[in-house]
C-alpha cells in the first residue's frame, strides 16, 4: 500500500506529539535529578530532606530525660567551660533581648536571664517539644520566670519580626539543622543592627593525633555510655556521626559571610574540638 503524503495539519500533529514526549521526557529527567539532589545526610547515612526534621526529632525526645547528665559525662563536664566562654564573650548588657536558639535544657538562657536582668528579655527557642519541657521545668524550678519565655520554632523560619534581638546564641544546635544556610539567613533577619551571633558548636580538631583519639572515644565509647546511662546507644552513635558531617571551622564562617555577617572569627576550643563562631550584623 502506497502511504498518503502528509498534510501540513496532519504534519504538525505528529511534530507536537514528539515535542510532547520530548518535554515529559525532559520533564521525568528533571524529575529524576532533583529527587536526586533532595537528599541529606543523617549522621552517615543519606536520607530525604523532608524526613531529617522528624528523624533529628525523635533522637532528641529519646535523649531530653538525660540530656545534661549524658552532657556532663560526654564532655567530663568541659562543656560549662565552653558554655562560660560564650557567654563570657555575648557582651550582653542589661535590658537587652537574647535569643538562645536551640537552647535545649536552658544553660545558656539562666545565665542571660540574670544578665539582661529585668527590664531585658530572654527568649529560649527549640525546635523540639521534649527538650523545651525539660529546659522550662528545669530553669522554673531555679525559679527563672519573670523575664524569660520558651518559644517552639524551627531555625530555618523563625517566628520573630525583623531586627528583633541584640544577641542570638546557639550551642550545639546548628549541626542539626537541615539547610544551615537558612537558618543563619534567618537569624541574621531577627538581629538589630549592631548585634551578633555566637555559635557554638563541635568541629574539627586542629592535630591529628587528637582527632585519632576523638574517633575512638566518639565511635566506641559513646554509643556505650549512652547505652548505659540511658539505654540509648542508636542516638548517641547519630550524634557522634553528625559532629563528622558538620562544616568544619572555615567552611562554617564562609557561610556567615555568605548570608551577610560581618566581622567573623572563631576560636577553637579543647584543640578545636569545639570552635566558637562569632558574627555581627550591621
Amino acid at each position: 500500500m502506497q502511504r498518503t503524503k502528509q498534510t501540513p495539519a496532519e504534519k504538525s500533529d505528529d511534530e507536537r506529539g514528539e515535542n510532547l514526549l520530548d518535554h515529559l521526557s525532559a520533564s521525568e529527567d528533571t524529575a529524576s535529578e532533583k529527587t536526586a539532589t533532595e537528599q541529606t545526610h543523617f549522621g552517615f547515612k543519606q536520607v530525604a530532606k523532608e524526613q531529617k526534621q522528624s528523624m533529628v526529632a525523635d533522637v532528641f525526645h529519646s535523649v531530653a530525660a538525660k540530656y545534661d547528665v549524658m552532657n556532663d559525662l560526654m564532655s567530663l563536664g568541659i562543656h560549662r567551660i565552653w558554655k562560660r566562654y560564650t557567654i563570657d564573650c555575648s557582651g550582653i548588657r542589661p535590658g537587652q533581648k537574647v535569643l538562645d536558639l536551640a537552647g535545649g535544657t536552658g544553660d545558656l538562657a539562666a545565665k542571660f536571664s540574670r544578665m539582661v536582668g529585668a527590664t531585658g528579655q530572654v527568649t529560649l527557642a527549640d525546635i523540639n517539644h521534649s527538650m523545651l519541657l525539660v529546659g522550662k521545668e528545669k530553669l522554673t524550678n531555679m525559679g527563672i520566670m519573670s523575664n524569660l519565655n520558651y518559644v517552639q520554632a524551627n531555625a530555618e523560619a523563625l517566628p520573630f519580626p525583623d531586627n528583633h534581638f541584640d544577641l542570638v546564641t546557639m550551642a550545639f544546635g546548628l549541626r542539626n539543622v537541615t539547610e544551615k544556610s537558612n537558618a543563619l539567613a534567618s537569624i541574621f533577619r531577627v538581629l538589630k543592627p549592631g548585634g551578633r551571633l555566637l555559635v557554638l558548636e563541635f568541629s574539627k580538631p586542629t592535630s591529628d593525633v587528637l582527632s585519632k583519639i576523638y574517633d575512638t572515644y566518639s565511635f566506641h565509647l559513646l554509643p556505650k555510655i549512652g547505652q548505659l546511662v540511658a539505654n540509648d546507644a542508636e542516638s548517641y552513635q547519630y550524634l557522634a556521626e553528625s559532629i563528622r558531617m558538620h562544616p568544619d571551622q572555615e567552611t562554617l564562617e564562609a557561610m556567615m559571610k555568605e548570608v551577610g555577617f560581618e566581622q567573623t572569627t572563631f576560636t577553637n576550643l579543647s584543640g578545636g574540638i569545639v570552635a566558637l563562631h562569632r558574627g555581627f550584623k550591621f
